[in-house]
């Protein structure tokens, strides 16, 4: 029997990890802003790029996630920023990885994308390219809220909270996937230090073939085990997209231990969401019902 496409569908989700209690309720709004930002892209007539890449800009944007404006700082007090995104059309992708001073490094990446050469960027390269392209630098304060600069005094003593990447996947009108993927990455991390985010097949993936997948939590355990590709692969085996999350993270636990989350799409717009944290905000829309549903 052939599975049904159920037409357009986006996905977003706002971090894995153990929220602080006066954020909780901004992140659920904000996972709701933004995914309702991407299905107006895809409704438009957007392509799933586009709609993505619109999606993780909100999420950029926001100061409650830990991606572009309120990313978390590393060891010695900046902002390193990743991201990724992939067309599942032709396997297309670009990322960029450890970059200051750049409000939202999902474009970035996309811009990397559609130029067609390296598909990853670092550091002094990426903000060269950025430049090259017209993508404008902002001073490093403007990305830096006070509640991450007093969280990382805090940190610098006793680590407490935990905070994940942000991401988004979709279907769109045609029948084409995408996903992309944004981060500051971990709470003092060395300088210089890129995490799954910017790594495709790790932290993001998107193949029309079998669909798109977006990773968030332990960026080292998530390149060990290639998490998204792998869940993908779980697609082709045959298994339901619900059934290949949850098998993913099963398995990536068994192996490591570390914390993640994972969204994913297959090609007909099924949806599968999985974690082994104490929170996920998470929302999607799909044809048919159009409004966001949410959960942690």
């Amino acid at each position: 029997m052939t599975a049904r496409s159920f037409g357009p569908v986006i996905v977003v989700h706002g971090g894995a990890g153990k929220a602080a209690t006066d954020v909780v309720e901004a992140r659920r709004a904000g996972v709701r802003a933004a995914v309702m930002n991407g299905w107006q892209t895809l409704t438009a007539g957007g392509s799933a790029v586009e709609a993505v890449e619109q999606a993780v800009k909100m999420l950029e944007d926001d100061p409650a996630f830990n991606a572009g404006r309120g990313a978390c700082l590393n060891r010695d007090g900046e902002i390193e920023l990743d991201a990724s995104i992939m067309d599942g059309r032709d396997l297309a992708a670009g990322a960029i990885g450890a970059v200051k001073r750049i409000v939202n490094p999902v474009t970035l990446a996309r811009a990397v994308m559609e130029a067609g050469g390296p598909i990853l960027l670092v550091g002094e390269g990426a903000q060269q390219f950025a430049a090259a392209v017209g993508i404008q630098e902002c001073a490093a304060e403007a990305l830096v809220t006070e509640r991450q600069r007093a969280r990382w005094t805090a940190l610098r003593q006793e680590c407490a909270e935990s905070v994940g990447t942000v991401g988004a996947v979709a279907l769109d009108r045609a029948g084409h996937l995408a996903a992309a993927t944004s981060t500051g990455g971990l709470p003092l991390k060395a300088p210089g230090r890129v995490g799954d985010s910017a790594l495709i097949g790790c932290g993001t993936y998107a193949d029309d073939q079998l669909g798109a997948a977006g990773c968030t939590g332990d960026g080292e355990a998530i390149i060990k085990l290639t998490l998204a590709k792998t869940a993908l692969e779980f697609l082709r085996e045959g298994e339901e997209p619900m059934e290949a999350a949850r098998r993913a993270v099963r398995e990536l636990t068994a192996r490591t231990g570390a914390e993640v989350g994972i969204i994913l799409l297959d090609r007909y717009g099924r949806i599968g969401v999985a974690r082994n944290t104490a929170q996920m905000a998470c929302a999607w829309i799909r044809e048919g019902n159009i409004d966001p549903e949410i959960f942690d």
